[in-house]
């Protein structure tokens, strides 16, 4: 698995101005912005983000807490003064990573949580985006959810990737599952989505990313990819990082939405940008979290690059559907 084999499609395209947001904008401590959830809002567009804050030492940062972006067209960001969510207390050590769906007109959180006893899955509701109601989190391990927008026989749907061992060679071979649930609190029907060897560039683990956009075609899911190189060595802050994340897609069958019915073969966004390759926290990482529909049947997908920034990048709607469904 060469570098020069993991490069972007040409049906994706990354916005001139990035990165759209970075800890610079953020006025309160911050290090790190990235992996954020995005949604049209009152006549604009929301960002939730996570911020890592309080740089120790490698890995390590004092906090995280997830702040509050918005903007007049999804270019331009103006970051609210406070953090708006957090959770910490002997059990939780931090929440992180959200996405943002809006299903019957309703705004609701995912978010992962790292605890004592393993990594959580949360879903949370808010009117505002200033309040949150926690309304579930999973056992561990189990993270990356993104609800669907629409539910599915009166059941709301999620995509989740949970983290076995044990059961796949003592590895990170982590795959994407579906679920489904009445009432966003109990989960289950739970079906194999797409694994790990689905995708020619990713030899470690795969995850969702964005909440599923519906199309003519059925549900396109924009996702990641990990390949690991133990000959990285040090790419970042951190002593060492081996791994590489890249975009990827999937389509899931409009009636049964759990069935894979193709999938991008080659990354659709792999990291080449100095703020996604070379430079910030940890190096080689594009990691899509929110996929917004705009005019001329585009999508938006917002990213975090490096672990360190948000970048936007955009293609057409039936290019990435077309880019699936190749052989």
């Amino acid at each position: 698995m060469s570098e020069e084999y993991l490069v972007s499609h040409p049906c994706i395209t990354r916005y001139p101005g990035n990165p759209v947001l970075t800890s610079g904008d953020v006025p309160y401590s911050s290090d790190l912005v990235f992996n954020a959830g995005v949604i049209p809002w009152q006549g604009g567009y929301a960002m939730v983000f996570r911020n890592d804050y309080g740089y120790i030492g490698r890995a390590s940062f004092s906090g995280t807490n997830l702040g509050l972006a918005l903007s007049p067209d999804g270019l331009r960001w103006q970051v609210e003064e406070q953090p708006v969510f957090s959770v910490k207390d002997d059990e939780i050590r931090r929440v992180y990573d959200p996405r943002l769906t809006v299903v019957d007109g309703e705004v609701y959180m995912t978010f992962a949580v790292d605890t004592r006893h393993g990594l959580r899955g949360g879903i949370a509701h808010t009117a505002d985006l200033h309040h949150f109601e926690i309304l579930s989190m999973s056992v561990p391990d189990n993270r990356n959810m993104v609800l669907f927008p629409r539910k599915y026989r009166g059941m709301y749907m999620r995509l989740e990737r949970p983290m076995p061992v044990y059961s796949r060679g003592h590895k990170d071979r982590f795959d994407i599952w579906w679920s489904e649930s009445p009432d966003l609190i109990h989960w289950g029907n739970s079906h194999l989505v797409a694994g790990v060897e689905d995708f020619p560039f990713a030899n470690d683990k795969i995850g969702p990313g964005a909440p599923p956009v519906y199309t003519e075609k059925g549900w396109l899911a924009i996702t990641h990819t990990v390949d690991i190189d133990p000959e990285r060595g040090k790419n970042g802050w951190e002593d060492r990082w081996t791994k590489r994340y890249c975009a990827a897609a999937v389509l899931l069958d409009p009636d049964e939405p759990w069935k894979m019915t193709g999938c991008t073969r080659v990354p659709l966004l792999a990291p080449e940008t100095e703020y996604e390759a070379q430079d910030g926290f940890r190096q080689n990482v594009v990691f899509p979290t929110a996929a917004v529909p705009v005019s001329g049947g585009k999508l938006r997908i917002y990213y975090g690059a490096a672990d360190t920034v948000i970048a936007l990048a955009e293609a057409k709607t039936d290019d990435i559907i077309a880019l699936c469904l190749q052989e």
